[in-house]
């Protein structure tokens, strides 16, 4: 069972996090089911990119990327060579480091 490493988010994940998950499960899932709430405004179909990640370790053990990923990909804010949507990165059987970025094109929260 392969391991998620989260790297501190200010509030999904202040302190970091490690959490296991099933291969075959999308990274986006084995978040939600952690109570890490990341933002998924599509409820995962792959049409916005609110769960983009960015994966520091483990990138090429993900499932293959298809072309509407990519495309999409293009909009996301803070892309890097290895950003993933989380609802379309599957994990086989290698651990993999993920950074959620600080801001997603949907994040408009007012703090009070």
């Amino acid at each position: 069972m392969p391991t998620i490493k989260i790297l501190p988010h200010p509030e999904y994940c202040p302190a970091g996090m490690e959490v296991k998950a099933e291969s075959g499960t999308s990274i986006c899932e084995a978040l939600l089911e952690h109570d890490i709430e990341i933002e998924h405004a599509c409820e995962m179909s792959c049409a916005c990119t609110t769960c983009h990640v960015v994966v520091r370790e483990g990138f090429d053990s993900l499932g293959e990327m298809d072309e509407s990923e990519e495309d999409l990909l293009d909009r996301a804010w803070g892309l890097e060579a290895t950003s993933r949507l989380s609802c379309q990165a599957i994990l086989s059987q290698q651990d993999v480091t993920i950074e959620i970025p600080k801001y997603s094109i949907n994040y408009a929260k007012e703090k009070h």
